[in-house]
């Protein structure tokens, strides 16, 4: 398996720290509103990046918290009158039910700051006794300058990034640089500290959570999320993370590129965010899904209606030849089992472990479906490569998390093809009709 480090900027081979095992954790969503397209990429990317790891043998662990806490969830929840808790609970109910609407799996683990507390409290206190964190008035900051790799996932210098630092007005902090481990306030959800009675800041919660769901180990396989996390917050973890342990959190780190509508970066000001979940009602799981792996991970993706006809088709294209496949298979009664054809399912994984290369994943997804129409188009179709190649079919569209129901036919279901074709035979096209649109009720045409 090779996958681009964002930290080395390079394509890299994957050397897991556990024989077989692969140790993932994903920035999850902070819990104020539906997600949005953007937001939705990233469960696509990283759930086929632990079904492609799945696919070639490993365990994969994965992990993907909730941002129950921040002041934009504090924000709405005075707007409705109602508690942090009840905003919370609501838009994780939406995010998972999108999740699964995407086809993807629940993480192994999805920890909540609100139950990470006391932890994060701890973590925020070994800072300060280090010398990496100093508090002021009840607020906490973390020193950027005692991390001397300060930048590097980000590919920034320190002086640059004083530079372009603007002018902070809370002059308090030693560097302008300096960001909040903890926040004193009186405002909403808050929590008693050495410090002050309030809240963390966002930078510290990952940190925290990966050492405590990975078995206190500091350091794991894959960090990721989307591009616009790499800098400031990825880096802001990686330095707490060197200051506190010395470790680099991981040592892979994974960034998705952002989703574009019609050309233009989705923001609210455009009037052009997209729910995901209006997107998932209007063209189905399976397609948005499609769309979403149609780009290579890294690259932007933008969605528009020439995107979404060619993912129908493409997808189309597909389910028609495996419906093809079960139906003739179930006409002379062969099961689908567990063989599949290794000549055709090579060129996807190999593509799928050249850092997730899904474009020319899909050209191989329609080379197998070109060989299986030629093998159904044949007078005496060979029945065990249908039954291979339609398997091999299967095989691919579970790496990719594509949904495609396979098709069983029952004595009737049969004895009604048998008719249509003898009605079709002798001419009689009345029939032929009646009982094709039974067969395409049913779902068989």
């Amino acid at each position: 398996m090779k996958i681009f480090n964002s930290m080395n900027q390079k394509v890299e081979e994957f050397k897991p720290l556990h024989p077989n095992e692969v140790h993932m954790y994903v920035c999850g969503p902070t819990v104020y509103n539906y997600p949005h397209i953007g937001n939705a990429r990233p469960i696509v990317v990283f759930d086929t990046l632990r079904r492609t790891f799945q696919a070639i043998g490993y365990n994969v662990k994965m992990v993907s918290n909730y941002t129950d806490v921040d002041d934009k969830i504090i924000k709405v929840a005075k707007e409705c009158g109602v508690s942090e808790a009840e905003i919370t609970e609501k838009f994780i109910n939406a995010y998972n039910h999108d999740r699964l609407s995407l086809h993807a799996a629940m993480p192994d683990a999805a920890p909540r700051v609100t139950e990470t507390m006391d932890a994060i409290i701890a973590f925020i206190k070994l800072l300060v006794d280090k010398g990496h964190a100093y508090e002021i008035e009840g607020d906490v900051y973390f020193r950027v300058n005692s991390v001397e790799s300060y930048g590097k996932l980000s590919n920034q210098q320190i002086e640059d990034l004083l530079v372009g630092a603007r002018i902070d007005e809370n002059s308090k902090k030693e560097n302008p640089l300096d960001f909040t481990l903890w926040k004193k306030t009186e405002e909403g959800i808050k929590w008693d500290s050495p410090w002050s009675v309030g809240r963390p800041g966002w930078h510290t919660e990952c940190v925290v959570m990966i050492n405590q769901e990975f078995g206190g180990e500091h350091t794991i396989d894959i960090h990721g999320g989307g591009m616009d996390l790499k800098f400031p917050h990825h880096e802001n973890e990686i330095a707490q993370s060197r200051a506190a342990y010395d470790s680099p959190i991981a040592n892979y780190w994974i960034h998705n590129g952002m989703v574009n509508i019609d050309g233009e970066k989705m923001s609210k000001s455009l009037g052009n965010v997209i729910w995901a979940k209006d997107m998932i009602a209007k063209i189905g799981g399976n397609v948005l899904r499609w769309v979403m792996l149609s780009a290579h991970y890294r690259a932007p993706l933008n969605i528009n209606e020439e995107a979404i006809e060619t993912a129908k088709k493409e997808l189309n294209r597909v389910a028609t030849a495996m419906k093809q496949a079960y139906v003739k298979l179930g006409l002379a009664d062969v099961m689908v089992d567990e063989t599949y054809d290794e000549k055709q399912l090579a060129p996807f994984l190999e593509a799928m472990q050249d850092d997730l290369n899904t474009p020319n994943a899909f050209a191989a997804v329609f080379e197998t479906v070109k060989v299986l129409n030629q093998a159904l188009r044949q007078r005496e179709s060979d029945l065990q490569a249908v039954k291979a190649l339609v398997r091999t079919l299967e095989k691919m569209m579970d790496v990719l998390g594509i949904e495609l129901a396979r098709l069983t036919m029952s004595e009737e279901d049969k004895q009604l093809h048998r008719q249509w074709k003898a009605a079709v035979k002798e001419k009689d096209f009345d029939t032929a009709d009646q009982y094709r649109a039974k067969l395409i009720e049913k779902g068989i045409l």
